[in-house]
């Protein structure tokens, strides 16, 4: 039974385990993404946020997700080039998942379940958002309509 955020090692694109455990003592921005959805154009503003702080010790990690509205079609490897070639993403964009239901992935099981929105578990909608401290505590969950650009105070104060 995973524990802790550092227990996790979901797959990256290529399908090989990407360990949280090589993540312990930085800042962590969870976030479920689509490439077809209004708020695409979140992909900037996240790398934005990814660039000014990597080098302080903040990562985001950006999870595909097709669950709403079929807004995330593509596969693994589209997805990946879509991100780049469009926002210029280098942030880690890992496999696509489900967020919600019975096949939800338990990465975001345990985000859930640590940092309910309005007493609600559920994911509502692509690009919400999940910060992470240094010692792999969720601290805050975001809505889809937090743009990057609002959250980049929280970060900055945890960092």
């Amino acid at each position: 039974m995973v524990s802790h955020f550092y227990d996790f090692a979901p797959l990256d694109r290529t399908g090989k385990p990407f360990p949280f455990s090589e993540l312990k003592g930085k800042v962590v921005l969870v976030v479920n993404t689509a490439s077809k959805c209004g708020f695409t154009p979140q992909f900037k503003g996240l790398e934005n946020l990814y660039q000014k702080f990597k080098d302080r010790g903040f990562i985001v990690i950006g999870f595909p997700c097709n669950q709403f509205g079929g807004q995330e079609p593509g596969s693994n490897e589209e997805v990946g080039e879509f991100c780049q070639k469009n926002y210029g993403v280098t942030f880690p964009v890992l496999s696509k998942i489900n967020v919600n239901g019975d096949d939800v992935d338990p990465v975001f099981q345990y985000l859930k379940s640590a940092k309910k929105q309005l007493g609600l578990e559920r994911i509502k909608w692509n690009f919400e958002k999940f910060l992470v401290n240094r010692q792999g505590q969720v601290i805050e969950r975001y809505s889809s309509i937090s743009k990057p650009e609002h959250i980049e105070n929280d970060i900055e104060s945890i960092l």
